[in-house]
Parts: C-alpha cells; structure tokens; sequence
C-alpha cells in the first residue's frame, strides 16, 4: 500500500514538473508575435499563424496601441506566417472593417491559411500586397531582395547596411542617414577650448537625435504607401 502511494506520488511529481516545463513554450504559441507603432503613426503588426484567437489578438493589440496614437494605417506582417484557413475569414473581416490604409507584406514563407488572408484582404480591396519574388501570394508591389537580406531585414528592420551598400550610397542623399553627425553643440564647445568663442555666450541649442531609419525595403515601401495616403486624405477628405 505504502510502496503504491508513493508510486502515485512520483507521478503525480512527474506530471507537475512536465507541466511547468511546458508552460513557458504555451505562452509563446501567440498568433499575434509583434505589435508596436512605426514612424508615429503607422500600427505593425506580425503574425505567425492565423489562428481561431487571432481576430481577439489584433483587437486587443489594436486598442493598446491606439491609447496615445493616432493611427493612420496598418502594415499586416504575413511573411514565414501559416495557419488553420477557419480562422482567416474572421480576421479578414476584423481588418476590412477597420476602414483605414492597409498594407500585407508576403513571402515564400507565407503557407496556408497567411496565403488565404492575404488573397481575401486584397479581393475584398482592404490592401495592396506587398513582398518579394517568389512568393506564394502574387504581390501587387514586387520588391528585389536577396534571401540572406529578407532574414536580416525580417529580425531586425533597422539592421544597418553591408559596408558595400554604404559605398554604393555615397554619391545619394541616402547615405547622410549612416554619418555620425557631430551635434553643434560639440562644434560649439571645441571652438570655445580652442579660444575662438566666449564662455559667456548663450548655450548652444542641442541637436535632437536622428530616428531609426528603417532598411527592410518591403516595409519601407509598405509604410511610405500608408504615409503618402495619409498625406493624399488631408487635402482630399
């Protein structure tokens, strides 16, 4: 009897611990994986599989981000995305209804029920497709991109560009975003070691520093679209 009990007791243990093991992989199953605000106005949000919970998911992702913004736009990530094709009608009709700019961003990454979202979104006339060739979804915007970049660029759209790239840039306005600009006020105080300014003077202004610059060109292009609509709405309402 006694030998019993604690056999039910280990695995009872057994269960337990297997449980807390998992538990930290549960809360990373999320259909929504990213949601955050770029260039002031424009709501990202990345998805990694349509699922039955994702319409709830963008909902509540969608009322956080519009507490202290003013939301002009939505980029809709679909790229490495999948999932079950019952959930992508609901979602399609959350996003269609929502009446603002929408742009869908592909690859040939996006399988199943991403695919299906992604064609219901541009049938319906919510969005433009953005993405690169091949992809699984034919894009309205094609935009070049080697796969090692689309990686890159997909972990981290602010990655800076290959030392090749910078070369290529220096003759364009682009490349001013990648020089280290000394502040004025750092000018203003060499002048004054130098003993070519009075210390009296008034303090120089401070220079605001420079905002991410966004590299990844299928977002880049997805934004520009939302912004230039925005524009194109104020002076046409």
């Amino acid at each position: 009897m006694t030998r019993h009990l604690f056999s039910h007791f280990g695995l009872v243990l057994v269960g337990l611990l297997a449980a807390q093991v998992s538990s930290p992989a549960d809360t990373t199953g999320l259909a929504l994986t990213k949601s955050e605000i770029l260039e002031g106005k424009v709501a990202y949000l990345r998805i990694s599989h349509v699922t039955a919970g994702l319409p709830d998911e963008i909902g509540a992702a969608n009322r956080a981000l519009t507490v202290t913004n003013k939301i002009a736009g939505t980029v809709l990530d679909l790229r490495f995305a999948d999932g079950d094709d019952a959930a992508a009608a609901a979602t399609a009709d959350l996003l269609t209804a929502q009446k603002l700019p929408l742009t869908i961003l592909v690859n040939h990454g996006t399988r199943g029920a991403a695919v299906t979202l992604a064609t219901a979104l541009r049938d319906a006339r919510a969005g433009l497709v953005f993405g690169t060739v091949p992809a699984a979804v034919k894009p309205d915007i094609a935009v070049e991109e080697s796969p090692a970049d689309e990686i890159k660029f997909f972990e981290n759209p602010y990655a800076p560009p290959a030392t090749n790239e910078v070369a290529a840039l220096a003759g364009t306005n682009n490349f001013l975003s990648f020089v280290d600009h000394t502040s004025e006020a750092d000018l203003v105080r060499a002048k004054i070691k130098d003993g070519n300014e009075d210390e009296s003077g008034p303090p120089p202004h401070a220079v605001e520093p420079q905002k991410p610059v966004i590299r990844d060109p299928v977002l880049a292009r997805a934004v520009d679209l939302i912004k230039g609509l925005t524009i194109v709405r104020e002076f046409h309402p």
